[in-house]
């Protein structure tokens, strides 16, 4: 897949089928729409394109800070980089691109820019200033413009039963295998290990803490969870904490993770953590003897789920 920052930087004498969305999650739903996309490109010998756009929209029209997507950009790269598709276009919005008109929209950036042949997108969409094109005026212009109209029916999308609501949903209940279900693949969190107080390497359980840069990440629920990392291709299991760490009177979310069987200097790398399991939810101990005791039973429970499950 060639990743295009920015739609001018794209040109193509191919014909083209093409999808638009955000496609937060690349959920179960979404990469149906994306495998149909890229199986018709190939059966008609075109090259099949994802347009997206950064930041989300509601982030610059709405100065919308509580936004939680599912994926950093750098993270719905790499997932759309496993479907085959041909390229995936990052255009980054602005209010002068929310201006364009649907006309606009359609002749200079999927006509002309892109080379259109077939557009295949979910049902009740808009697009445009003021999200004024729909389905209606798209097959107007396919007729003016010579390209194909596909909508994905309302019943096709429903039956999938994935939304990126409901998979967020499932993440702020703490229900992992439900949102990894929905999702085809394990939720992640990315970011850099930082130095913490290191209090963790002082009760015996070191933790790598993982700042990460993106506010507009979610953050599942607080809570403890069982979690993998692939460090140096080599796949390590882990229980990962977030939250304030009331016990020794935090002041700030954390997110650390105590990675088993295993040690080694990891300030500054980058790690993606996947979540397989909610453990229990964050609690104040009375002591930190007491917080030693419920970490030594959450790594039993740990290691009994990971030789269940795996």
């Amino acid at each position: 897949m060639n990743t295009i920052q920015n739609i001018s930087n794209f040109t193509t004498s191919e014909k083209t089928f093409v999808t638009i969305g955000t496609f937060d999650g690349v959920h179960f739903g979404h990469q149906q729409i994306i495998e149909k996309l890229v199986l018709e490109a190939k059966k008609a010998n075109k090259k099949s394109v994802l347009l997206t756009f950064f930041p989300h929209p509601r982030m610059v029209l709405q100065k919308d800070n509580s936004l939680e997507l599912i994926n950093t950009i750098d993270e719905r790269t790499e997932l759309l980089a496993k479907t085959g598709l041909d390229y995936l276009i990052i255009h980054p919005f602005s209010k002068e691109f929310s201006r364009m008109t649907a006309l606009d929209f359609v002749r200079d950036i999927l006509v002309n820019q892109l080379n259109i042949s077939k557009l295949i997108i979910g049902y009740d969409h808009h697009f445009g200033k003021n999200r004024e094109g729909n389905i209606i005026q798209l097959t107007e212009y396919s007729y003016l413009y010579d390209f194909i109209v596909e909508e994905i029916p309302a019943q096709d999308i429903d039956n999938v039963s994935v939304s990126s609501t409901k998979v967020r949903r499932a993440l702020a209940e703490g229900n992992i295998e439900k949102a990894n279900n929905y999702l085809g693949y394990n939720f992640m969190l990315s970011g850099i290990v930082v130095n913490g107080k290191q209090l963790g390497g002082k009760i015996g359980y070191p933790t790598a803490n993982l700042d990460i840069r993106e506010s507009y990440k979610l953050i599942p629920k607080t809570g403890v969870y069982v979690v993998k990392c692939t460090i140096d291709k080599k796949v390590i299991f882990g229980i990962m904490n977030i939250g304030n760490r009331p016990t020794l009177d935090g002041a700030y979310q954390t997110i650390e993770v105590h990675f088993l069987d295993f040690n080694a200097n990891l300030y500054n790398k980058s790690l993606t953590i996947e979540l397989l399991h909610f453990l229990r939810d964050e609690k104040k101990f009375n002591s930190i003897e007491n917080l030693i005791i419920q970490i030594r039973k959450d790594e039993q429970i740990a290691r009994n789920y990971l030789i269940n499950n795996l």
